[in-house]
């Protein structure tokens, strides 16, 4: 019986004995425990297919305590939404309903489950960025708050409010903060330059979309920077103001989600391997990504050009702490976001998917063969596809482990591969980095992704070659139990 993480190697070295660098991933006690029983994993993949994905909803629970004691540091009313979006598994909704978290749906399916499974209509927010006739009558049906992307959606909602006599209240979703002289552009949502008079002169009773009736403004910014998130409340803020001037009260301001989370357990191993990368791209070194991709880095008239590709799986700031410094920010002179909104009486909201999904699942996959490519490289073959392991970040930046029912103690030489899946693609990589394993594999033996259900396990999910989707394995909080999902 042998489990082992690549970080555990000496020695992580190429073919060409340079260095390979590692990046640990932080696991869950629940994870190791887990990954202790290698004969159970082969036996469940037997059973069940491979890749298959194993989700345990208690670390769930304290992420979201995280979160809520960020905000009532602050005393600030609240309410938060899982991101249902985030992943498929049925298990987090009812975990959601359990601790009374809100769950924001983003499409006729996901609001249906949660209405079928007993979520409070309360609790819960749509937000899906086309919103058909279907999904509005289901939300106005039971007054679910629905946020409001454009002006066809609100004659639509005016339309389908009218028809059954109610008034709806709704969500206004706004974009186009400004940021250190910036604007920040988002293909959602109406201008902030422009919203006040569309607002004022537009919803309410006697106005053009008189069945509808506003009731805060949501916006959800791309990328981690709690300075803009700051900046995106205050100038949010502000524009509750100019409408309380009109007679119109902003309830509450969702913000999203965008809550970055720490993947990994090594600030310096994050920073060598940006370093070994820039290194490779300008041919200082041999390639540590296939095909010596760059993650965003580019090699131009022989200088390094361009910006990391991909998610931020190193973060000092992350979950709690990161929402403190959103609320806690302060310019030379002024009042904080925390401060405004206490104030003001307006409910802070948002909808966090990763930081609530920290540390609740892994997806596992077989090994089905080894070979070298043209290039002297060991490619090791899983029974899994990209898509499986996929999200809008150019690679999945954390060393998977290793998990072996036996091993020849005379083949244990550090071996560099890269791991490839089922698609006919040449571009079907599981991972771009080369990464080390303890030894070579054998087929047969187990590779685990850790951290996985946040966005990786199911966002991007294919079935190209009608192959099954991964089965969903959730583990009973109490006996340890596992069952499909």
């Amino acid at each position: 019986m042998n489990t082992q993480c690549p970080h555990a190697i000496d020695m992580q070295t190429d073919n060409n004995s340079e260095f390979l660098p590692p990046l640990t991933a932080i696991a869950a006690p629940w994870m190791t425990e887990f990954l202790s029983d290698p004969a159970f994993l082969d036996e469940l993949l037997q059973q069940h297919g491979s890749p298959i994905n194993i989700i345990h909803t208690g670390p769930f629970g304290e992420n979201y305590n995280y979160l809520i004691q960020a905000i009532d540091r602050h005393q600030l009313p609240r309410l938060i939404f899982f991101a249902r979006k985030a992943n498929r598994c049925k298990a987090f909704v009812k975990e959601s309903k359990r601790l009374g978290l809100g769950v924001d749906t983003a499409s006729y399916q996901e609001l249906k489950e949660c209405l079928e499974l007993g979520c409070d209509p309360r609790k819960l927010v749509m937000t899906a960025a086309v919103k058909d006739e279907p999904l509005m009558r289901l939300a106005i049906e039971h007054d679910v708050l629905m946020v409001l992307d454009n002006e066809d959606e609100c004659r639509l909602a005016n339309q389908l409010s009218k028809e059954r006599g109610k008034l709806t209240d709704i969500g206004v979703r706004i974009s186009g903060f400004h940021d250190e002289g910036e604007k920040l552009y988002s293909r959602f949502g109406f201008d902030t330059g422009h919203v006040l008079e569309f607002i004022t002169s537009r919803i309410g009773k006697e106005k053009d979309y008189g069945s509808l009736r506003f009731d805060g403004f949501h916006f959800h910014l791309n990328g981690y920077s709690s300075r803009m998130r700051s900046e995106a409340l205050l100038q949010s803020i502000h524009l509750a103001d100019n409408l309380l001037t009109q007679g119109i009260r902003t309830s509450f301001i969702d913000m999203g989600g965008g809550i970055p989370v720490n993947y990994l357990s090594s600030s310096s191993e994050w920073k060598t391997f940006w370093s070994e990368l820039a290194k490779a791209v300008l041919r200082e070194r041999s390639p540590i990504t296939f095909g010596n991709t760059g993650l965003g880095y580019e090699l131009i008239n022989g200088r390094l050009h361009g910006k990391q590709k991909v998610y931020p799986y190193y973060n000092e700031l992350s979950k709690g702490d990161f929402l403190d410094a959103v609320l806690s920010y302060q310019k030379t002179s002024g009042d904080t976001p925390a401060s405004l909104l206490h104030a003001k009486g307006i409910e802070l909201r948002m909808e966090p998917g990763r930081s609530l999904l920290d540390q609740t699942g892994l997806t596992m996959a077989k090994v089905v063969h080894r070979k070298r490519d043209s290039n002297g490289d060991w490619l090791i073959g899983l029974a899994m596809n990209k898509s499986q392991l996929g999200s809008s970040s150019a690679d999945f930046l954390c060393d998977p482990v290793l998990v072996q029912n036996d091993r020849d103690k005379s083949q244990t030489r550090p071996t560099p591969v890269f791991l490839t899946g089922g698609y006919c693609l040449e571009q079907d990589i599981i991972l771009q980095r080369k990464i080390v394993l303890p030894c070579l594999p054998k087929t047969g033996d187990i590779l685990v992704f850790l951290n996985t259900a946040g966005y990786l396990m199911h966002f991007y999910e294919t079935r190209s070659h009608l192959f099954e989707f991964a089965k969903n394995l959730v583990m009973e909080e109490n006996s340890g139990a596992l069952a499909v999902y």
